[in-house]
């Protein structure tokens, strides 16, 4: 497996990709949510300039995605939090691919990028729902930050932030 940068022309792939792992949340909560789901995958909040998607590429084949936003970036259209620290957005992998650790190395691909760049956490918003996802990210040491949790469409949903906190060597 290789993970990498996504090409330009890789775009349309990545989203396609995307919809059935979003779609499959679609029974878990509100119409107005299940709205908000479906044109999230294929957003253009992840070309703007900063952003960075990384794909799995497994025998020439885009198996999954994963999006880092940098730091002090406006990741999430729905809050007024922005943190100093980059948001890992819209993981997914290939259904057929799934339970392989794709997942796993992506995330672990964008915790080492932002290492590099000097950060000391990175962080992510899920819900209970996204059960496969939640447990991959506590299984990687990923805290709840509750104080920055919110319901996005007062319909008893919370989306809850998580936090990476990446470990640097000490000196001397």
């Amino acid at each position: 497996m290789i993970i990498r940068k996504m090409s330009g022309d890789e775009i349309e792939i990545v989203r396609t990709m995307r919809l059935p792992c979003y779609e499959g949340y679609k029974d878990f909560v509100s119409e107005e949510n299940r709205n908000v789901l479906k044109g999230r995958p294929s957003s253009k909040n992840d070309l703007k300039p900063g952003v960075e998607i990384f794909v799995a590429e497994i025998n020439g084949k885009v198996v999954g995605s994963v999006v880092l936003f940098p730091g002090k970036f406006e990741a999430y259209e729905w809050t007024t939090h922005v943190p100093d620290y980059p948001e890992i957005r819209m993981l997914a992998v290939d259904q057929g691919w799934r339970g392989k650790g794709i997942g796993e190395s992506l995330m672990q691909h964008c915790i080492e990028s932002s290492a590099k760049q000097g950060y000391s956490a990175v962080g992510l918003h899920t819900a209970e729902f996204m059960k496969n996802a939640l447990s991959l990210y506590r299984k990687m040491n990923f805290h709840p930050v509750p104080e920055l949790d919110f319901e996005p469409a007062n319909d008893g949903i919370i989306v809850k932030e998580l936090k990476y906190f990446i470990p640097h060597p000490h000196v001397g």
